[in-house]
């Protein structure tokens, strides 16, 4: 599953990056644990985040390759939202959010940051991605506008900053599939954008 890779910063600019060869990432029994320590280690040991994202994303990649668990590790999305979470790896104290996610073909999420960094691979399906950033105004503090939007397809990794701000919409005709990993959450940097009334709200 080749793909590009992607880096989308808080000014709402993203870039596009050659991703690593399929060849160069196969390894035999590359299970989801030991992916897991691999990322503890940069995050451990790459404080500058734009050296961070572009190694976790490449053992988000290596770990797609190699593990056909992972792959298959998904729920039918809920009836009623259109969307479903499955974890896949939950312990107390454990700084990280791995889960996969399911939309419903046209299920949009809200306008959103996620208050740390994020790296997401689309699995199967196809999902569009807005971009937006801050454009305050001494009336409206939380006005925000967009900047672009770029459509993912299989094989398609982004990341982004805890500040970046997007929205998300499964397209196509087959429900949307992503693996997500992020790190751990500020709540109080985590918001829910407004373009009508130009507000955000912690969600």
């Amino acid at each position: 599953m080749h793909g590009r890779d992607l880096f989308v910063a808080e000014t709402g600019e993203y870039q596009v990056y050659q991703s690593a060869r399929s060849w160069d990432l196969l390894r035999d029994n590359y299970r989801l644990y030991r992916f897991l320590t691999e990322v503890e280690d940069v995050l451990k040991n790459v404080e500058d985040e734009s050296t961070r994202l572009p190694e976790i994303r490449k053992l988000v990649r290596r770990l797609i390759i190699n593990s056909y668990w992972v792959q298959s590790q998904s729920l039918q999305p809920d009836a009623k939202t259109g969307v479903s979470v499955l974890l896949l790896y939950d312990e107390l104290g454990f700084p990280l959010t791995v889960q996969t996610v399911t939309f419903v073909p046209g299920t949009s999420s809200n306008i959103h940051n996620h208050g740390t960094w994020g790296v997401v691979a689309i699995l199967k399906g196809q999902e569009k991605n807005t971009f937006w950033r801050r454009s305050s105004h001494p009336d409206f503090p939380d006005q925000i506008e967009k900047t672009g939007e770029i459509n993912l397809s299989p094989g398609d990794i982004v990341s982004f900053t805890p500040q970046t701000i997007h929205q998300v919409q499964a397209i196509g005709e087959e429900p949307t599939v992503t693996f997500n990993i992020y790190g751990e959450t500020n709540p109080k940097q985590r918001f829910e954008f407004d373009v009508i009334n130009h507000s955000a709200k912690n969600f």
